[in-house]
């Protein structure tokens, strides 16, 4: 029973499912670690973080600073790419205990003699049990403490000299040590991008010519002055001509149809070679390479499917399940049905490891080509062992490669997803219109346990999703739908046509667009009168000056007396404290003008109630000054936002 732990070391954080998972960070960061530790009675403690990479032998130490209620607190940095891992290690610290009581007794003038004695056989101790450089220090002041006067032992025993040596021989009783926690350091661009989604075969201005590698060179200019930094591609690889989809899917395709690009594979090849109307291997890498010299990278989507034409159905038949008649039953997720695509079966008898092999091996290919970015289709699809496996051989390879989970299903399996490696993920913010639907989703995200593992991606639309808020609100929403996205979460994603306000939908309560460019090309546009290209330029300068925006984690959301305008906060910290606020207000309403009360957070700044506070006016250039908490609006459809910057007036004192 006395061996059972008389310290307790309880709720570590940033700590994933008790350790099984990495919490996710980026390089640059401090990885700030709080834990409870306490022990019986009102003996002295002390405790130390320690960490090291994933890949290193020697533990690097902090000592962690005691805070209220038994909480204990440190930092370490990440100064590199991959995985880490830290502990934290507690133990009874006598001499800090002894030290502490005796200074009391001291200053209250109680201290006996007997108590100076304690000091010393505390010394003493330490001198038996250690031994070098150390050892020779506390013996050579052992003496001095034996015959020195009152005062001189005081000064001795409390003496910061003492203390540091004591330290170092501490034998740290009743040491209880934490298990291993994890830290994922990935890149800036893991937390903190903006993409825009197009169709390569789409950059073309006549319906009749497929777009090419080379035509999407033409427009990278403008992307990147739109702001964005990752130029997504849904699959490039060959096409199949097996039940190939026409046009809005239906099953009746012309000889010129060109199919959806996620029926993939044909003669020309698999997940390992591009269609061959957009370009060579040589044209993709001069794209990669002229979207670096623009700022951009290229993204391209992983999807595990394959058409019925795709050349591992012949080479490799034992990956994929068979019907008794011979034949494979088709994708679906009903109502929709994917009669061109057929899936591989992740436990068929010949897929491990040969197919799990391949899907690695596929990526490292494309990585190889410049590619560090992939948009997962579907991922919920597949099974979860795969995705921990492969990402952790891909990115122990190359740790700075980035996955985008598409998972738009349960929350526990967009979470699980998130935990076993992916980078970042699709969420629910494409449904979220209404502001209390919101703001809890928010807080969720923020507050509860997926803060420390999982990046949302706020995509305001996608090939396979025309929300019905778009549909129906026009201008307006599109503005509104953006400025949320771009200021909620430092990940954020357009679908090429949104800027356009592009948002006819298929037919009635479908949440598709109508004409997809998923079966069809559809000539690029860059403006269209009434865009709101403007609007999207500005929130992605504002994202890229303001580092309050970017992340989702600092989000908080302030009083208004209208269940149609949101109104939040995005504090900035420099050098400890709060340097500005980036405050967003929107009328959500598409529809209709909306006015409110809103308070003015001038808590954040340490203001009272009446106090003023300088404002910036980031969408229209203007400043000028708020005097009260209490404050009124009005924000109409067409002026549906205010973004502005808060600080503390210049003579402020």
């Amino acid at each position: 029973m006395a061996s059972m732990p008389r310290l307790v070391l309880e709720a570590i954080e940033p700590v994933v499912d008790g350790g099984a998972f990495a919490a996710k960070r980026v390089v640059g960061e401090d990885v700030t670690v709080t834990a409870t530790l306490f022990g019986d009675g009102h003996e002295q403690l002390a405790a130390e973080l320690l960490w090291r990479a994933g890949d290193g032998d020697e533990w690097q130490r902090v000592a962690m600073e005691q805070l209220p209620n038994d909480r204990w607190r440190a930092r370490f940095p990440l100064t590199r790419l991959g995985r880490h891992q830290f502990v934290v290690e507690g133990w009874l610290d006598r001499w800090g205990g002894f030290r502490r009581d005796f200074r009391k007794k001291v200053v209250a003038e109680v201290a006996q003699p007997v108590d100076h004695a304690e000091g010393r056989a505390i010394v003493a101790e330490a001198i038996a049990r250690m031994t070098g450089d150390v050892r020779k220090q506390l013996a050579g002041l052992l003496p001095r403490l034996e015959s020195a006067s009152e005062a001189d032992s005081v000064t001795l025993l409390l003496s910061d000299e003492l203390a540091q040596l004591m330290a170092t021989a501490d034998d740290r009783p009743f040491r209880i040590v934490s298990a291993p926690a994890l830290v994922d350091a990935e890149r800036v661009e893991a937390r903190f991008s903006s993409w825009y989604e197009i169709f390569p075969r789409s950059i073309t201005e006549d319906k009749a010519r497929h777009g090419t590698f080379a035509d999407v060179i033409g427009i990278l200019p403008h992307v990147r002055d739109m702001g964005f930094d990752t130029l997504y591609f849904p699959p490039i690889h060959p096409i199949g001509t097996a039940n190939r989809k026409g046009p809005n899917n239906t099953l009746t395709p012309g000889p010129d149809d060109v199919g959806s690009p996620y029926a993939i594979g044909s003669p020309d090849g698999g997940h390992d070679a591009l269609h061959p109307e957009l370009g060579s291997f040589d044209d993709f890498r001069r794209l990669v390479a002229a979207a670096h010299e623009h700022g951009l990278e290229i993204a391209l989507d992983f999807a595990i499917q394959c058409s019925p034409d795709h050349p591992w159905l012949k080479e490799h038949p034992g990956w994929f399940a068979w019907r008794p008649d011979g034949s494979m039953k088709y994708a679906e997720n009903p109502p929709k049905k994917y009669q061109d695509i057929v899936n591989v079966d992740f436990y068929a008898p010949d897929a491990i490891p040969g197919l799990w092999n391949a899907l690695r091996d596929v990526i490292l290919l494309w990585v190889a080509e410049g590619v560090k970015t992939f948009r997962v289709d579907n991922p919920h699809t597949k099974t979860l062992p795969f995705w921990e496996w492969m990402i952790g051989e891909v990115r122990s390879l190359h740790p700075e490669v980035i996955f985008l989970s598409e998972a738009f299903t349960r929350p526990t399996m967009m979470y699980r997803l998130a935990k076993v490696g992916f980078s970042q993920s699709y969420t629910y913010f494409t449904w979220r219109d209404h502001k209390a639907e919101l703001t809890e989703y928010i807080e969720e995200l923020t507050t509860t346990a997926p803060k420390e593992f999982y990046r949302p991606h706020f995509f305001v639309n996608t090939p396979d999703i025309n929300p019905h808020f778009l549909q129906t609100g026009g201008r307006p929403a599109h503005r509104i739908r953006a400025v949320l996205a771009a200021t909620l979460s430092g990940l954020w994603g357009v679908y090429s046509g949104f800027e356009l306000c592009d948002a006819a939908p298929l037919g009635p309560g479908k949440e598709e667009y109508l004409d997809s460019e998923k079966y069809e090309i559809r000539p690029y546009q860059a403006r269209r009168t009434g865009d709101i290209v403007d609007d999207i330029t500005l929130l992605n300068h504002l994202r890229r000056a303001h580092p309050a925006l970017q992340t989702h984690l600092n989000t908080r959301f302030y009083a208004t007396d209208s269940d149609q305008i949101i109104w939040y906060g995005k504090p900035a910290v420099g050098d400890g404290a709060l340097a500005e606020m980036i405050m967003v207000m929107v009328n959500m309403d598409p529809h209709n003008a909306h006015g409110c009360t809103y308070e003015v957070p001038l808590w954040q700044f340490g203001l009272p109630d009446h106090g003023t506070i300088a404002v910036e006016d980031l969408a229209k250039g203007n400043s000028f000054q708020l005097h009260g908490k209490a404050q009124t609006i009005h924000l109409t459809p067409d002026e549906p936002y205010r973004i502005w910057r808060f600080s503390l007036p210049k003579d402020a004192s």
